[in-house]
């Protein structure tokens, strides 16, 4: 299995799925041409699976994996293009807590299929942890936390 996100939203998604598991991730920006078709490249790889955050964004990665016959999940809103898609989850693959719960749910069910972990049992894992975070955002709120704080102490 291979999970792709070259969008920023489901970046980290994409990395604690395939970290959860067990599956080979790309969460670059850029795809890499021939990374499924190329036998000669260093990062080739052969998945007998793709799930994709994004078809638009990843239409590159789905077209090479349409001339491998790789069968390709995607989530998809309303306006996705479903051409070379196998199978379409419907959600808002534009928010960040939509693709976080997603992969959340995917994970957890994954593991459960495998006997991992039971039914009857909670997962320890939080679909915090899936969630995207700005870290310019983070270091704003930071600053503005400590701003207050010092404005505080100075009364």
């Amino acid at each position: 299995v291979l999970a792709i996100s070259s969008r920023n939203m489901g970046q980290r998604a994409v990395i604690k799925f395939a970290k959860a598991t067990g599956c080979n991730f790309t969460s670059d920006s850029r795809w890499t041409p021939g990374t499924l078709t190329n036998y000669k490249t260093k990062k080739f790889q052969e998945p007998r699976l793709l799930v994709v955050v994004d078809p638009y964004a990843d239409r590159n990665a789905i077209i090479e994996a349409s001339y491998m016959n790789i069968p390709i999940i995607a989530l998809c809103n309303t306006d996705s293009d479903l051409q070379f898609i196998d199978v379409a989850i419907p959600c808002n693959n534009r928010g960040k807590n939509s693709i976080a719960i997603i992969y959340w749910l995917l994970s957890r069910e994954i593991l459960r299929l495998r006997g991992t972990i039971s039914r009857s049992e909670e997962w320890t894992v939080k679909p915090d942890l899936f969630l995207f975070r700005d870290q310019e955002a983070l270091a704003k709120d930071k600053e503005a936390e400590e701003a207050a704080q010092a404005q505080a102490n100075a009364f």
